[in-house]
Order: C-alpha cells, then sequence, then structure tokens
C-alpha cells in the first residue's frame, strides 16, 4: 500500500510543489511546514511576510483564496489568521497562517492581493472582532445585526449569559431533564 501523500497529487510526491516550496522558503521565513492532509499544506510566517508569501503564491498559480478563517488561542493571547489558498492546475492546498495578538486585534487588508477577500475579512471581523485596515467593508455587519456584545467565536463569549441578559426566562410546566428516559412512555 502506498502512502497517500506520495501519490502524484500529494504533498510528497508533487515535484512543482516542492520547488514552490523551496523558492518560497528562500524569499521568507517560513517558521513552520505541516502537511494537514493528502493535498494541503500550511505555512506558518510571521506578520510581516504574509503579503508577500500571498502575492507569491499568488504568481505561482494559487489564484483562488477560498477561505479566511480565524483561531482564537486565548491561553496564548493570541489569534491565528489562516488564509487558504487553491491552484487549479495542481490539486493542492495551501495555508498561510499567522498570528496576531488578541487585544485590540488588527492586520492589514489583502484585499489588494485577492480582492474576494474582503468578504472573508468582514466575517472574521464580525465573529472574532478582528479589524483589517484598508478594508472598510469588514466594519458593516452583515450576520450579526445590531450585535452589542463581544463577536460570538471568541472563546471568551458567554452564550448563556448573553442569553439571559438578552432574552425572558421562561417557567415550564414540565422539567423533562430531572427524568430518566427509560421512565419515558412513548409518544409523551
Amino acid at each position: 500500500m502506498t502512502n497517500s501523500t506520495n501519490s502524484k497529487h500529494g504533498i510528497k510526491g508533487n515535484e512543482a510543489l516542492q520547488t514552490i516550496l523551496a523558492k518560497a522558503k528562500e524569499r521568507y521565513e517560513i517558521l513552520n511546514v505541516d502537511i494537514v492532509m493528502e493535498n494541503q499544506v500550511s505555512l506558518d510566517v510571521e506578520n510581516g511576510d504574509v503579503h508577500g508569501m500571498l502575492t507569491f503564491l499568488r504568481g505561482e498559480g494559487w489564484r483562488q483564496l477560498s477561505m479566511l478563517t480565524c483561531v482564537d488561542w486565548i491561553a496564548d493571547g493570541e489569534f491565528q489568521l489562516v488564509y487558504i489558498l487553491m491552484n487549479w492546475d495542481i490539486p493542492v492546498r495551501i495555508q498561510v497562517r499567522t498570528r496576531i495578538v488578541r487585544e485590540d486585534p488588527k492586520f492589514l487588508t489583502v484585499t489588494n492581493i485577492y480582492p474576494g477577500a474582503k468578504y472573508y475579512e468582514r466575517d472574521v471581523h464580525e465573529f472574532f472582532g478582528v479589524v483589517f485596515e484598508g478594508n472598510d467593508d469588514a466594519l458593516k455587519q452583515l450576520f450579526l445585526e445590531n450585535w452589542d456584545d463581544i463577536p460570538p467565536l471568541r472563546k471568551d463569549f458567554d452564550s448563556r449569559a448573553y442569553s439571559d441578559k438578552k432574552y425572558a426566562k421562561r417557567e415550564y410546566k414540565n422539567d423533562y431533564s430531572k427524568e430518566q428516559a427509560s421512565d419515558r412512555k412513548v409518544g409523551e
């Protein structure tokens, strides 16, 4: 049985990808390389290298920004921005990851490299509170209209406290949470 990462579409067996990664390592300080799955590799870089790395990869065929997401590393006091790029000629996704401070998080927009990033940056701003300098659209509310609390995907967001504050308590006639499932009759 062969290792899937050694297939022609995988990471290790893909000579074109290995060449691109070698070029990237010559130009930028790559802190870490992880093989996420058969056709996906992640590159951890410093904040100052993100825009250069994205521009370089776009020029090498990773023309589609498939996703921008954020990870809340609350214990480290950081957010991790994860840019996921797709190359349709070499079916491999590359993640470019960087960490920013969690307190008053800001990062320069990448809309000049990937114009569609304006929507992803808007999501990350709305759900994590990251401000993308240079993307005024990111400040507009999209999903959380009239939201008045900390962003809801931050790990320190307390959904129960928010719910208790926003919605009236309801009294229930029957408290089924205390009954054993075996005590209930079918159809109740």
